[in-house]
């Protein structure tokens, strides 16, 4: 649900499957996550949305949630599979028509990174069947750099592999069981592909998307203020004069910038208020949280959604804040 620049995630994601002329959607939720996709109220870009929704206390894995779907995957014809906190400018026809020609059980997308080790690591033949999938290797003994990129295809028949009723994993139950099949085959994908799991990764793809639109970035808010290119301003921005907006600084709605502030290589999410000769760098500010004036936030922190900063405080580098925590 994070935005990349002031557009959700799962914005991203719709917009690119309705591209790929898919019309239905089954997201694999829980209770809370159900309710905050609807409140926010996200275009679908004429999807049809379903929501399949794990029980509660009980997660069910990379795996379990597909299981749990199964009614409303059907079994007539294959099926895609994205992890939710993966940004990928990705031809989902492409890997579809991959999996149809090879006639395998699941087909997944392969990105080539150079650290391998964070990610499940396939080898795979001149056809594409993966021989060896190994689930977070050490980097030197990785067999190669293709990383599964938490895109698959998956015909209904795997169904039948992932029990039901408790917490399954797909790369260390699943995909085994395939490769010794020799059910399994890989589709390396070229293009931008992006894991935000980590927030010095989510500030990268935010940057890095930024780059990618500028010129096309309708600069909304009007002052005397200056203005290092990239930047992104979402609807009712105020900043104060004298203050300086960028590069690579991206500010949500209704977000309220005083006087003689510096804002940059930074995500700053909606309701935020922020005071008076305030420096914020390198940083990723969360909703509605109030920054007092003179704060000095350094490069890589973490402010969580509704947290205080009062006057004069300067937060040292990676320095993360709970939410609705007061730093005095």
């Amino acid at each position: 649900m994070f935005p990349i620049v002031n557009k959700p995630l799962l914005q991203w994601i719709f917009e690119r499957l309705a591209k790929n002329n898919i019309t239905d959607v089954v997201l694999a939720v829980n209770l809370q996550t159900e309710f905050y996709i609807k409140k926010q109220r996200i275009p679908k870009s004429g999807l049809r949305i379903k929501y399949s929704v794990d029980p509660p206390k009980t997660p069910l894995g990379t795996a379990g949630p597909i299981k749990k779907a199964e009614k409303l995957l059907g079994d007539k014809e294959p099926f895609l599979v994205l992890n939710g906190d993966i940004f990928a400018d990705v031809n989902y026809a492409e890997i579809v028509a991959k999996h149809v020609e090879t006639k395998g059980l699941a087909t997944i997308a392969l990105c080539e990174v150079e650290d391998p080790s964070r990610y499940g690591v396939a080898e795979i033949e001149e056809d594409g069947r993966v021989k060896r999938f190994i689930e977070k290797p050490e980097k030197d003994i990785a067999p190669t750099k293709l990383i599964n990129a938490g895109i698959y295809v998956l015909s209904p028949e795997v169904l039948r592999y992932i029990p039901k009723g408790r917490a399954v994993s797909m790369e260390r139950e699943i995909f085994p069981k395939l490769v010794a099949e020799g059910k399994l085959y890989g589709h390396i994908i070229k293009g931008l592909w992006r894991d935000i799991g980590k927030p010095e990764e989510y500030l990268q793809t935010n940057k890095v998307i930024l780059d990618m639109l500028v010129g096309k970035q309708e600069l909304r808010a009007k002052g005397k203020f200056e203005v290092k290119q990239p930047v992104a301003l979402d609807e009712h921005v105020s900043i104060g004069e004298k203050s300086t907006i960028g590069p690579h600084a991206i500010i949500g709605k209704n977000v309220k910038v005083g006087k003689n502030v510096q804002i940059s290589e930074s995500v700053i999410f909606p309701d935020v208020e922020i005071g008076d000769y305030t420096t914020v760098n390198g940083s990723v500010i969360g909703e509605a949280v109030v920054i007092g004036k003179k704060v000095k936030i350094s490069q890589g922190c973490i402010i969580a959604d509704q947290a205080k900063i009062r006057d004069g405080v300067s937060l040292a580098e990676g320095t993360a804040v709970c939410p609705a925590k007061e730093i005095c």
